[in-house]
């Protein structure tokens, strides 16, 4: 009779424990870290980027007649992006994501036009020390599209995981587990630019 009872209970415990391992937990956990960690990487480039704001607004400052309404909406938009402080907390907020990238979206926007303005300025165009910066920034916005990239590739693969079946009966019930935001194209790279002759 012992002989019978044991083995019922390994069989129970077998017909418990097999369901489990196909519940998704240990995926579940490892794309959530991986989302943090392009996440990271994003945060990284985007503080690369605000670093190099200061040192091209003071060579740009240095050049005569240049425009100080288009260096003040630079110094703004940098104020504004930097002052957005976030933490891996903010892939679970949509508010706090949309926040987040309006406000590096408005830093890209400043310093396109900044960019824009000084072709009119064939001595700072010049500079070495300009052109320097430019190249920075212009790698800076590379690495920082790459970053998005694969933060895009890695909530994909997590938001996947959080709504199939049956690993999103894990991701609801067991770990409170959410579809995260992700980044948008900016609404004026929906529209086509106005090409005039």
């Amino acid at each position: 009779m012992k002989k019978i009872t044991s083995a019922f209970l390994t069989l129970c415990t077998l017909a418990l424990l097999l369901p489990l391992s196909g519940c998704g937990y240990n995926q579940l956990q490892g794309l959530d870290e991986e989302v943090k960690g392009a996440w990271a990487e994003v945060q990284n480039q985007y503080q690369r980027r605000a670093d190099l704001v200061p040192n091209l607004v003071a060579t740009v400052k240095g050049a005569a007649k240049f425009e100080q309404d288009t260096l003040q909406q630079v110094i703004q938009a940098r104020a504004a992006a930097t002052s957005v402080k976030v933490d891996t907390s903010v892939v679970d907020n949509p508010e706090a994501f949309k926040k987040f990238e309006q406000a590096q979206n408005q830093l890209s926007g400043a310093l396109s036009r900044l960019l824009v303005v000084v072709e009119k300025y064939p001595d700072l165009k010049a500079n070495q020390n300009f052109q320097s910066l430019q190249a920075q920034l212009e790698g800076t916005e590379n690495r920082i599209t790459v970053a998005r990239k694969r933060y895009i590739e890695r909530v994909a693969e997590y938001n996947k995981a959080v709504r199939f079946f049956p690993t999103n009966l894990t991701a609801k019930w067991l770990l409170g587990l959410n579809v995260r935001p992700t980044f948008a194209a900016e609404e004026s790279s929906q529209k086509p630019p106005e090409v005039k002759f």
